[in-house]
């Protein structure tokens, strides 16, 4: 329970002090305020059962219908409260959202946590990495707030109704002699309490099973997002069997952890909803005793009913948020587990010592070579530009992709225009869509980026390995011109003969 509730309140630190922090206490005090004034009107409205219900038992038409006007006034008021709390808790939402989801991308995309906790490549991969940003974000602040909000009111309201009980339950009940005093409050407390113990028995596997539903939904949705980005490739290979089998065991997984959910939430529900549908009738079977005895009119009756009730319902809280409480505290649990990992990413064994061999022909090679800084990140010269095989492609359009990773406006769209024309795309609308662009076209596009920002150091990993003989001699013509003094690192499988002068190394 400790280690929970430190790994809520670091989250809930994250999300609460950033930009505009004391604007945003301000909105969630406002927002507890109209909460206690909800609490403050249904004190009244307790009041206003024995005034409404006396009317009715002494046949004063008149008093009964002062009395619905009244009604009407409370529960306008209260509404009105309701409406206004809820807007201003919608929007704190977003903005406490805003704050974490920042923090996570942070951690996830500046600092290359995208790198090194893939699948694969470190021993702390993080799993659905876009589920806990996007997702687990929103539903973490959500709970949050709705949990706490309601923990300080109910806490609250608990007292006020509590008192209330106190002072209209001042007769006793008679029990085998035994006389019990205010027998109502130690009812009400008794109740709800053996109630909380069978549903926290009861509902206990739910966390585990919320967890995992949402790794496998998150997986399935990954397949599809899969399969859409290698649509191509899946196409040509005839990979459409094997793709339906792996999505369909996605499914598969899906629904069988689905069905132990639903079995889990139908054993908690056989008690809880009995419990909440008999809630608000236990309290008048409680005070028949003293209205049979004459000792309350029927609209203390009702007045008595109704104090229980809210009593009852309030010490119900943790029995009617028990699934959210499990589901608050699932994702609590994922979060945190990106954001302690992100922020420190486990690095790979290393060895201890470095072993330096004479070399035969004069070569410099390097095996096993792990290069950390002190914050764990490798650094480069400034001006350095490294093209992959596969470039990264925006699906903002051809000028965010030709300028990546700065925005267009950094070069402007002649700049834009002429660096395209270089790469041999000139003909090509910057109106064009990404996806529709061929291998070659996508390498070309991707070396425009050069042309613009012109580094002093430029590495070529196969990246123009989809174009042909003729098309590559040109734009390595063209890059050659256009740098005369960049220093050009060219891995492929061809001879760049365009470049002009150059040195091999021949690897393998």
């Amino acid at each position: 329970m400790r280690q929970l509730f430190r790994r809520v309140m670091r989250l809930a630190w994250i999300a609460v002090s950033g930009p505009g922090m004391w604007g945003g206490l301000a909105v969630y005090g406002v927002v507890l305020a109209l909460q206690f004034l909800g609490v403050w009107i249904s004190v009244r409205l307790i009041a206003w059962n024995k005034a409404f219900y006396d009317a009715l038992e002494q046949m004063d038409a008149a008093g009964a219908l002062h009395q619905i006007g009244v009604f009407g006034l409370w529960i306008a008021a209260s509404a009105a409260a309701f409406l206004a709390g809820d807007w201003l808790r919608k929007r704190l939402l977003m903005r406490w959202r805003a704050n974490l989801t920042r923090r996570a991308l942070d951690l996830w995309v500046s600092g290359r946590a995208y790198w090194y906790l893939r699948p694969g490549m470190s021993p702390g991969a993080i799993d659905n990495p876009d589920q806990r940003v996007a997702e687990d974000c929103r539903l973490f602040v959500n709970r949050l707030l709705i949990e706490s909000l309601d923990l300080i009111t109910n806490v609250v309201a608990l007292v006020s109704y509590v008192t209330l009980l106190w002072a209209l339950s001042s007769f006793p009940l008679q029990l085998w002699g035994v006389g019990i005093p205010r027998y109502m409050v130690w009812a009400a407390f008794l109740y709800v309490a053996l109630s909380s113990v069978v549903t926290h028995l009861l509902g206990r596997p739910l966390k585990s099973a919320i967890f995992t539903q949402e790794k496998r939904e998150a997986d399935f949705r990954h397949a599809l997002i899969q399969l859409r980005e290698n649509a191509n490739a899946i196409a040509v290979a005839g990979g459409e069997p094997a793709e339906t089998r792996r999505l369909n065991r996605l499914f598969a997984a899906v629904r069988g952890n689905w069905n132990l959910l639903i079995r889990r939430e139908l054993v908690l529900g056989l008690f809880a909803r009995p419990y909440f549908q008999t809630v608000l009738r236990i309290p008048t079977f409680l005070a028949l005793p003293a209205y049979f005895a004459g000792t309350v009119t029927l609209g203390g009756l009702m007045q008595l009913a109704s104090a229980f009730s809210n009593v009852t319902t309030t010490l119900s809280w943790f029995i009617f948020s028990y699934r959210d409480l499990a589901e608050f505290v699932a994702v609590s649990e994922r979060l945190d587990g990106l954001f302690r990992t992100a922020a420190a990413p486990p690095l790979q064994q290393v060895p201890q010592r470095i072993a330096r061999l004479p070399s035969d022909d004069g070569s410099l090679r390097l095996q096993g070579l792990h290069l950390h800084t002190p914050e764990g990140r490798i650094t480069a010269p400034g001006g350095l530009h490294v093209l992959p095989q596969q470039p990264r492609l925006l699906p903002e359009g051809i000028a965010a992709s030709a300028s990546y990773p700065e925005p267009p406006e950094t070069y402007g769209p002649d700049r834009i225009t002429d660096a395209l024309r270089q790469s041999g795309l000139g003909a090509l609308s910057q109106e064009a869509r990404v996806e529709d662009l061929s291998g070659g076209e996508r390498q070309r596009l991707a070396l425009a980026r050069v042309f613009l920002a012109r580094p002093g150091w430029v590495v070529l990993d196969e990246a123009t390995s989809a174009l042909d003989p003729e098309t590559e001699a040109l734009v390595l013509r063209n890059l050659r011109e256009a740098l005369p003094d960049a220093a050009i690192l060219c891995v492929s499988h061809r001879r760049p003969d365009a470049l002009g002068p150059f040195r091999t190394l021949e690897i393998g």
